[in-house]
């Protein structure tokens, strides 16, 4: 399958991969990267100095600004909002602070992440969190500010602070890993 772009969609980029879906009066401007296998839902806005990697889902009104990083298999849901600018005044110069978004991470519906963090691999954060701070991997946030609340494994299983599951399977952490005991 070769990529689709809804007629709606305003896509300026010709760094957009193969199999990537572009939906309704979304809007992609020249300088962004897209990669393969990707699904961007309708209304979101993609900046000039985006990158995005491969098999990522954006889902419907993201608006992605210069300066975010977003690596494979990561799930963006709906109405997520991204910062670049720590201090913000309308129509002055100002530092774009870069946002890494790492493999496989997962961030829910509807929250709020502060420009310059990094959220680490398959770390997930729960709808409606503020992110602050740099997230480690495989670890469960949200709240408001957003907490650790535990930990989760590539297949998002989530786990409580003592690394066991609801069924009682016990696991470890090191060296950015989770892994069965």
């Amino acid at each position: 399958m070769k990529r689709y772009i809804h007629e709606s969609a305003e896509v300026h980029s010709k760094l957009v991969g193969e199999n990537t879906q572009i939906w309704q009066f979304t809007v992609i401007l020249e300088g962004a990267e897209i990669g393969n296998d990707c699904n961007i839902n309708s209304h979101c806005f993609i900046e000039n100095k985006v990158k995005i990697g491969n098999r990522v889902t954006v889902k419907c009104g993201n608006y992605l600004w210069d300066g975010i990083y977003i690596e494979d298999d990561v799930f963006i849901g709906p109405n997520v909002t991204f910062t670049n600018d720590k201090y913000p005044r309308s129509k002055q110069e100002f530092q774009v602070y870069s946002t890494r978004i790492l493999k496989g991470a997962t961030i829910g519906a509807a929250s709020t992440i502060l420009g310059g963090v990094q959220i680490g691999q398959y770390a997930m954060i729960g709808a409606g969190s503020l992110v602050t701070k740099n997230i480690p991997p495989f670890t469960l946030w949200y709240g408001n500010p957003a907490v650790q609340k535990g930990y989760v494994t590539i297949s998002g299983e989530i786990l409580d602070h003592n690394l066991t599951s609801k069924d009682g399977k016990k696991y470890s952490y090191s060296n950015d890993q989770i892994l069965p005991l």
